[in-house]
């Protein structure tokens, strides 16, 4: 008898969100929606809660009480948490199964850590958490024995190359029977990759968030228009896949059809092909090692007129050389890069800075923020004490500038 799964969507109103309950939607024999969150569009959570009856639903602090009323008026019995406490208590939960850590930004960390300390199998889509706290994360998942599935389509595909015994136990990389030479993650290019480095300073945010391939939130689009985007998975892939940043490629594939590659002592290059649609990593993490119907279209292959592969141009695209120098620098530096950079792509879609201006504030704060070196010992609060240092500091950057 198959069990069915019992699933907490953090971040439930995002585009990551809207993937996975279409496949659960698609699945119900297989999953339960237990438990969502949303912060800005609760109307949006409210028909999610009416549609698929969760049990537990979180939303910010202040509109904890409004929400519960909502839902009562509407005879939903639903139990209504608020803010990051309540996050925490549904990944933590004893009835949750699965945590989909789709949460934006620094704001999904704790919740994502909780879940790893309480053995949850976690599908993560949150970069900031191995971004922030990569080594605590993958500590937190060994020691206690929880599963972590990548859901970001590039360390899916990575993840999706490698061996199972890797899959498995990802210091099993080092292993030379397996053969692991590198790791390619691609990248599109974004909506700039045929522009000059003037057309980019003078767009705006209309052009930045138009994605060329992926339907996306605008901060994630924004970031893919820099490509920080690929400078954060970068960093994300060493803690995911225990290897340093030289061991990790970056290719520009604006055709977005190969979603990234292994690269094998032998010469072999496993690639992991499909549409450009989160459903179809998301359908391989929800229900790995087994693999169901994702609801996606099915790739054409006749209909490929051809495959690019385009080296990136990192005076261009600066933020993809700030997160190398980031991640050899230490988990401080990606903290404050990653800080840094949520602090000024908010101040670009404000209108306050121009799209440019990121890359440059990203790098300045890099130079002048002074934080302490984290130890092995480091916890959470250490983590967001650099966190609120770097965006403290950005902010008067971003005053300077706009």
């Amino acid at each position: 008898m198959v069990m069915t799964q019992r699933i907490a969507v953090l971040g439930a109103t995002g585009s990551i969100g809207d993937s996975t309950l279409a496949i659960l939607a698609a699945q119900p024999q297989l999953y339960k929606v237990y438990a969502l969150s949303g912060y800005h569009r609760l109307d949006k959570l409210f028909a999610l809660c009416q549609q698929f009856l969760p049990k537990r639903v979180s939303v910010p602090t202040a509109a904890v009480d409004d929400f519960a009323e909502r839902l009562n008026a509407a005879g939903l019995d639903i139990d209504v948490v608020g803010g990051a406490a309540g996050l925490v208590d549904i990944a933590t939960d004893s009835q949750t199964d699965t945590v989909v850590a789709a949460i934006v930004g620094a704001a999904g960390l704790p919740s994502t850590l909780a879940a790893a300390r309480a053995g949850k199998r976690i599908l993560l889509a949150n970069k900031e958490a191995l971004v922030m706290a990569g080594k605590v994360m993958i500590n937190a998942v060994k020691t206690h024995n929880a599963t972590l599935l990548p859901l970001d389509s590039e360390h899916n595909a990575i993840f999706q190359c490698l061996p199972f015994a890797i899959q498995q136990d990802c210091s099993q990389i080092h292993q030379s029977n397996h053969g692991v030479r590198k790791l390619w993650l691609t990248a599109s290019g974004g909506p700039f990759l045929q522009q000059s480095f003037e057309q980019m300073q003078q767009a705006g945010i209309a052009e930045a968030v138009n994605h060329p391939n992926w339907s996306m939130g605008q901060k994630i689009s924004v970031d893919s228009a820099t490509m920080m985007n690929k400078g954060l998975e970068l960093i994300e892939a060493c803690h995911l896949f225990d290897l340093s940043e030289d061991q990790i490629n970056v290719v520009i594939h604006p055709q977005s059809i190969i979603h990234s590659m292994v690269e094998y002592s032998d010469g072999s290059f496993l690639a992991q092909l499909g549409s450009p649609d989160m459903k179809t990593p998301i359908a391989h993490a929800l229900s790995y090692p087994d693999r169901i119907d994702s609801g996606s279209q099915p790739l054409d292959l006749f209909a490929l007129s051809g495959l690019e592969f385009v080296k990136p141009d990192l005076q261009k695209f600066a933020c993809l050389r700030l997160a190398r120098q980031a991640m050899q620098a230490g988990t401080q530096a990606t903290i404050v890069l990653n800080a840094a950079n949520e602090i000024a792509v908010a101040a670009f879609l404000n209108g306050q800075i121009r799209l440019t201006d990121i890359a440059e504030i990203n790098e300045q704060a890099l130079n002048e923020i002074e934080v302490p070196v984290l130890t092995e010992t480091a916890d959470i609060n250490d983590i967001l004490a650099i966190d609120k240092i770097a965006r403290q500091h950005t902010d008067t950057l971003v005053a300077k500038l706009a």
